[in-house]
């Protein structure tokens, strides 16, 4: 680092490298000194906007170059592997965006390869860096909610439509990680359905319920053959239950004081209404406050804290491996016709 300050190559200026780009040219704590990407008329246009970065067609000089700390990786998820065990090979920090690899295989070689070198491997599951999302884990932490229940996450929308992964490993890959943060763990089995109507053998739309440990249900409906965007969360838990709507995002929180009553009378025939609602109670609906904040900023500055101070950041290699290793089952439950697999 030359004064501090960490020196980035970012590689894939397409849909999310231009936030890359921008987040960490701060010239404060991280500078991009190259950008790479096949396409010349992105080459062309990083050119114009930032005139003192270097462009180029291939990592090749860049993974070269001594100025360079480290290396985002904003590529499609097939070319992930590849260039990570190449930029961490030349001595390179590596920030991969997810999923990190497209085998459990290729992910644990690329932690045990920044592992052995001493170097920061972090996956980009930027939605744990939202606040909101914080704010649950915090939530349940505390034990507001009591024990959970179940977790049901849908995350749909009209496009963009990908043809090197299904909506799985493109969508569930976020709620994924999201869930294996809050709950502090992975999953133990999953059954998933998906179907595939725009590019024959890449599901369009999956279906997916989890189990965690506690007997923790997680259900998942993601989908890029959507009317609408949604990205809404649902946490049921003993004593309350939340509700996240990501894009809501002034209120994003709802946290109910609803729950089965503690003090159960068995009744021998229930025929009414009101005799039903007996039976649940019924409180508050409070909205906590959530900060404000772009969750990539804050992605992009903790790992250039990580890198300049060494530290094992929140999303590392690990943690991208064991997102994967869920996909991974779900894709064999989706080839087996739906049926359960052990995700280990």
């Amino acid at each position: 680092m030359a004064d501090g300050v960490v020196g980035i190559a970012v590689v894939g200026a397409g849909h999310w490298g231009p936030n890359l780009i921008r987040n960490f040219d701060n010239h404060e704590r991280s500078r991009v000194l190259w950008v790479v990407d096949r396409d010349p008329d992105r080459r062309k246009q990083v050119g114009s906007r930032f005139p003192d970065v270097q462009v180029a067609d291939s990592a090749d000089g860049a993974l070269g170059d001594t100025r360079v700390d480290a290396v985002v990786i904003a590529t499609p998820t097939s070319t992930h592997h590849a260039l990570t065990r190449a930029a961490l090979g030349h001595g390179k920090h590596v920030l991969v965006e997810k999923p990190i690899a497209t085998t459990v295989a290729h992910g644990e070689e690329l932690c045990a390869l920044a592992e052995q070198r001493g170097l920061v491997l972090m996956v980009g599951h930027v939605f744990l860096y939202n606040p909101g999302v914080r704010r649950v884990k915090e939530c349940i932490d505390a034990g507001d909610l009591g024990p959970v229940h179940y977790v049901a996450m849908v995350r749909t929308n009209l496009g963009p439509v990908r043809v090197d992964v299904n909506a799985a490993w493109d969508l569930a890959a976020h709620d994924l990680s999201i869930v294996n943060y809050w709950l502090g763990a992975e999953p133990l089995t999953v059954a998933a359905t998906g179907g595939a109507w725009i590019n024959e053998g890449i599901e369009d739309a999956v279906f997916a319920t989890l189990r965690y440990p506690k007997d923790v249900l997680v259900n998942l409906h993601v989908s890029w053959l959507n009317p609408r965007k949604a990205r809404d969360i649902t946490v049921v838990g003993e004593r309350r239950m939340l509700t996240f709507d990501d894009m809501n995002l002034g209120e994003p929180l709802r946290v109910y004081d609803k729950q089965v009553a503690e003090t159960r009378v068995t009744a021998t025939y229930v025929d009414s209404f009101a005799s039903f609602r007996a039976s649940v109670r019924e409180g508050d609906i409070t909205i906590p406050r959530v900060a404000l904040g772009e969750p990539l900023k804050v992605e992009c500055d903790h790992f250039v804290e990580c890198v300049a101070k060494r530290t094992a950041p929140l999303t590392d290699g690990r943690s991208g491996v064991a997102v994967v290793r869920a996909l991974a089952a779900m894709q064999r439950s989706m080839h087996g016709g739906g049926r359960q697999e052990d995700v280990r």
